[in-house]
């Protein structure tokens, strides 16, 4: 047994430096490349999913490197520095940054996993109508596949076609309208480090149950318990389906179920765990 304070000697072990400084260039050149040039780093470095032009395999690796904003970048990078140094003290370097891409990789796979299960049955469906455009299909395909939020879009479409029966115009409208729902569906890209940054979070609950953190700076919690409560939040998050919530709930579970199978299988342990 190893005598470890999980608090000292960790403001910037190796990975963890390494992998601010090239978060924040690649932050940085995004936006300088946009706004000099005009070309989109998060074009051929985010994640799309498979069924898009725009997806490329290494994406599933750089993606971890993109984020949005400010805010997104400051949170995961924030959370890797506090809680990523203890643990790559704790495990070394070698087997952190390998726990670190996997799974990283790991949650953006069950995350494509999951969307495929509500882009499938769209893309068969849009396939369906488009083939065969009438009123009642494209009612039914809204009342169906589209988000209630943005059926308002949608249902001008259907009254201009109900007051227009005959109109060709409304029809191609109405492909246009399911196409392009479509396209936005297969063409909206995931980033950051988030899912890694929850295995990271997973590992150090599991490993460190009773370090108090400190919610807020002021709120004390037992990482285990910190821990449990994050992946019910987002299991419900999840399960929710929110149309308006953009964040990707399931990556963020991927990435704490393939952390607690990794640390399973590497038999990594502590005195004072589960």
């Amino acid at each position: 047994m190893r005598d470890f304070n999980p608090l000292s000697n960790t403001l910037f072990p190796p990975i963890v430096k390494n992998l601010l400084i090239i978060n924040g260039i690649l932050f940085f050149a995004t936006y300088v490349f946009q706004s000099s040039f005009g070309f989109d780093l998060s074009e051929h470095l985010a994640l799309f999913y498979p069924a898009s032009d725009k997806f490329r395999v290494w994406q599933l690796f750089t993606h971890l490197f993109m984020h949005a904003n400010i805010g997104h970048i400051f949170s995961n990078m924030f959370a890797l520095w506090m809680f990523g140094s203890v643990l790559e003290k704790f495990m070394g370097s070698k087997k952190f940054i390998n726990y670190y891409i996997l799974t990283g990789i790991g949650a953006s796979i069950l995350f494509l996993g999951v969307q495929a299960l509500e882009i499938a049955p769209l893309q068969s469906s849009a396939e369906v109508y488009t083939a065969a455009p009438s009123i009642s299909k494209y009612e039914s395909f809204v009342q169906d596949q589209v988000p209630e939020n943005i059926q308002p879009d949608f249902n001008r479409v259907t009254e201009y076609w109900q007051q227009n029966p005959e109109s060709v115009d409304a029809k191609k409208a109405s492909v246009n309208m399911v196409n392009s729902y479509l396209s936005a569906k297969l063409n909206t890209p995931v980033l950051g480090a988030s899912g890694a940054v929850f295995g990271i979070l997973l590992a150090f609950g599991m490993l460190f149950p009773n370090t108090l953190i400190y919610i807020y700076f002021f709120f004390p919690m037992k990482a285990k318990y910190l821990v449990i409560l994050y992946g019910l939040f987002e299991l419900y998050n999840g399960m929710a389906n929110n149309p308006g919530d953009n964040v990707a709930h399931f990556a963020h579970l991927g990435g704490m179920l393939v952390g607690f199978i990794l640390i399973k299988l590497w038999g990594i342990k502590r005195v004072d765990s589960f």
